[in-house]
Order: structure tokens, then C-alpha cells, then sequence
């Protein structure tokens, strides 16, 4: 139903992009929900297929589960170690060190500051980060994240009262400074 092409021939040719541009996620979105159209869209390689109408929360789910079948690998944010200045964040072994000393995380303060260090100059609201790290909302009066806070700070920053790298906004949330050091 598109102007020029349909979406099964923009489907192919995002496929056939060299260099890796072909494995960006495909999710078609159409009017078409006949059982054979979906069929076909979905050998041509889209992930995933929704026809219209759908629920808002449903095209959500469908594109959580995509990102989190490619291992959110389609993103840049993916690399395996970030670097922000003397601070390197190791995915794949799960540690962080400061000017190459070990910097001691739980599992869940690494996820916390994973959530933050992908979205690096972003202001996030307690409610994105704990949707980020664990697929929910806070409860009402959940203050947890700021005790995490303030342990990944004084882990990482220099002077934890004073930090550079996790600073709060005020009334709002975290946001991860993309300039350190």
C-alpha cells in the first residue's frame, strides 16, 4: 500500500543491503492479515508480521521480543566494551573499571548502569531505567533506584558527593554524562 513500492519489495531490497545494513530488524505493520500474507512477509525475512488494527501494547511486546531475540545486536549501542573516558564498561564479562582498576558492581547496579551508559546524554526517568534494566514500572513510592545510584557513584566517580559521570536532574531522573575525565 505504499507510494512506490509495496512493503514485501522493501522488505527484499533491506535484505539484500551489503555490510550488514540487511540485519536490521523488520517488523511489516500492514492492512494485509490474510494468513498467506503473512506467510510471505515473514520468508522474506521480516521478524515479525502485525496487521491493522492492532493494540498499541502489543506492537511494543512484538518489538521488545525482536530486539530481544537479536541480543539488541541491530544497535549500536551494542559494542561489548564501552569506553567513556578512563571508565570501560565489559558486557560480555560483566565488569567495570576506572583508569584499569575493578570497580565492585552487583549484577543489578551493572544493569542499572548499562541502561544509562546506552543512552548516554539522555535524561531518564526512574520509571525508563527500571523499565530499561527489568521490564516493569516503579511502584508508587519505589525510591530503591537512588540507593543503586548512589552505590554505582561511589563505585565509579572519584568524588561520589561531587559526580561527573551519573549526575541527577533534579524532579526528573539520571543522566549519564557522555564527557569525562
Amino acid at each position: 500500500m505504499l507510494p512506490d513500492m509495496d512493503g514485501l519489495e522493501v522488505c527484499r531490497r533491506i535484505r539484500s543491503l551489503p555490510g550488514g545494513a540487511g540485519q536490521v530488524p523488520v517488523l511489516m505493520l500492514t492492512a494485509k492479515g490474510d494468513p498467506m500474507d503473512r506467510i510471505v512477509g515473514l520468508e522474506l525475512g521480516s521478524d515479525d508480521y502485525l496487521p491493522k488494527p492492532f493494540e498499541p501494547r502489543e506492537l511494543l511486546a512484538r518489538i521488545r521480543a525482536i530486539l530481544r531475540r537479536r541480543g539488541e545486536g541491530a544497535t549500536p549501542t551494542a559494542n561489548k566494551v564501552m569506553r567513556f573516558g578512563s571508565l570501560e564498561i565489559d558486557r560480555d564479562a560483566r565488569t567495570v573499571t576506572v583508569a584499569g582498576h575493578a570497580c565492585e558492581l552487583t549484577s543489578y547496579q551493572f544493569d542499572l548502569l548499562i541502561a544509562l551508559a546506552e543512552r548516554a546524554g539522555r535524561v531518564l526517568t526512574r520509571d525508563q531505567i527500571m523499565e530499561a534494566v527489568r521490564g516493569r514500572e516503579l511502584e508508587a513510592f519505589d525510591r530503591s533506584i537512588d540507593v543503586h545510584m548512589g552505590r554505582i557513584r561511589a563505585a565509579i566517580e572519584a568524588d561520589a558527593k561531587n559526580p561527573k559521570r551519573i549526575l541527577t536532574v533534579r524532579g526528573v531522573g539520571y543522566v549519564f554524562a557522555k564527557q569525562q575525565d
